[in-house]
């Protein structure tokens, strides 16, 4: 469909990265601008990196015909130019790498009020679009705690080269020890070191900064980043989340689920890029069943979605798992709607890897959360869960590929510990509480987001 001409509605485009990390809470933007009477352009990668991707898409752009998409179609750049093996970060190293192609697709569209994009473009979009004089916001999908860190980084990096302090000291946060930085960036010539100094440079440069976070979590750190005190001469910090689920998310949860007492199931994801080693597979597979508890794993051993095979799911485990387990526990490979498991009333913990998205899900359904961070901003993330009295997380379990093999024994005894602590059950209803408020009437986050929609309305005016 083709974008509004209504010279009194704001249009605005929409620019995700790559993953379904990064995919997801574009969509769900999106879809709440869109119900805040604004016209939406959605920009769409070609190719995408995973089928998961182009199967959301599709499911988008067929409930929201209103949505008009755009084909963004990257060159492709030989991979031995860039300092990565990771498929993700290499494509995004496309998509920035052909950011000259996208002015004449902009300037193709009705006048646009603004471009959303996100926070792993930074750098590479925003001098291309400064010169189409379109104003620019960047969708931060971390934490408020990881985009204080994302701006505080290349001031260290710029220091001292790779020679990181034991602390970070940054205000509104508690100290962030070196273990928590993701161990790509004590690499300086690695791609993602590169794309995150030069990114969170240019961050200074956006009109504004729209997180999906809201007050009540992460307040103090708020305070300081719209205070100047991360950096000086930031845009505006503005609070939208949790970005609620859209309504094309909804599917039918798994039967399985609906034949379980309720707070019984402890349900189990690391997201839609980690893939656990095969040995890790099996420990995980033998502290699930000493835990004690129902269990549903979405269980992972490639990082991109096309490469997966199913038939392998029984070599990954123990003799006899799926027999002995065959009333207790459910394994999957495929796809499912996380929102919608989280918001099973059979389902009663979470053991996550703590991707953004996973934890904003668990705190809407108030679910608490065992973290087991694999990589990227999830200790930092896993640490605004545990100060917030909706997590645990064991410090001592390392990276992914790092600090050995966790043994099914001390995954069993956390998992009890998740199930059975009645505080982190308060806790993360405690915030669930918080997140409805933020997102319903005169909330926090509903007045940012009303608020960045008025400020495009005057600009229109204003014209």
């Amino acid at each position: 469909m083709a974008p509004s001409n209504n010279p009194k509605t704001p249009h605005i485009a929409l620019l995700p990265s790559s993953g379904m990390g990064h995919l997801t809470p574009f969509l769900r933007l999106a879809a709440t601008l869109l119900h805040n009477n604004c016209s939406i352009t959605f920009i769409t990668i070609q190719p995408t990196i995973t089928s998961a991707e182009s199967n959301t898409l599709s499911r988008f752009f067929t409930s929201l015909p209103q949505i008009n998409p755009l084909k963004f179609q990257i060159h492709p750049f030989d991979p031995t130019t860039a300092t990565s093996t990771d498929p993700f970060y290499l494509h995004y190293e496309a998509i920035r790498r052909s950011a000259h192609l996208l002015p004449p697709l902009l300037l193709s569209l009705p006048p646009l009020s603004a471009l959303i994009t996100d926070i792993s473009l930074t750098s590479a979009f925003i001098p291309i679009i400064a010169t189409l004089r379109i104003p620019t916001q960047i969708l931060f999908t971390c934490s408020a705690a990881m985009l204080a860190f994302y701006l505080h980084f290349p001031t260290q990096f710029t220091k001292n080269g790779n020679e990181f302090p034991e602390f970070f000291d940054i205000p509104g946060l508690l100290p962030i020890p070196k273990s928590s930085i993701p161990p790509l960036l004590h690499d300086p010539t690695n791609l993602f070191t590169t794309q995150f100094v030069e990114n969170g440079q240019a961050l200074i440069k956006a009109d504004g900064i729209l997180i999906n976070t809201f007050d009540y979590l992460e307040l103090e750190v708020l305070d300081a980043l719209n205070g100047g005190e991360v950096v000086p001469s930031l845009p505006p910090v503005l609070t939208i989340g949790p970005l609620k689920p859209c309504e094309f998310e909804r599917g039918t949860p798994l039967s399985w689920l609906d034949e379980q007492p309720e707070g019984s199931v402890v349900y189990v994801s690391f997201g839609s890029k980690t893939a656990l080693s095969g040995e890790q597979i099996k420990e995980l597979g033998i502290g699930l069943e000493k835990s004690g508890f129902r269990f549903l794993w979405v269980l992972k051993s490639k990082m991109v979605d096309r490469e997966e095979k199913t038939k392998d799911l029984e070599k990954m485990l123990s003799d006899g798992f799926f027999e002995r387990n065959k009333e207790n526990g459910l394994v999957v490979m495929d796809w499912v709607e996380q929102g919608e498991i989280l918001g099973h009333k059979a389902v009663g913990g979470f053991v996550s890897h703590c991707g953004w998205n996973s934890i904003t899900e668990a705190i809407w359904n108030g679910i608490p959360v065992l973290g087991w961070p694999q990589g990227g901003d999830q200790r930092i993330n896993a640490g605004v869960l545990e100060r917030n009295g909706m997590g645990i997380w064991v410090k001592e379990w390392g990276w992914r590929g790092e600090g050995g093999v966790v043994k099914g024994e001390e995954i069993g005894e956390k998992v009890r510990e998740l199930m059975e602590d009645v505080g982190l059950k308060r806790g993360a209803n405690k915030v669930k509480e918080g997140a409805r408020m933020a997102v319903g009437e005169g909330g926090s986050s509903d007045k940012g987001l009303k608020g960045i929609v008025e400020m495009f309305l005057e600009d229109i005016n204003g014209n």
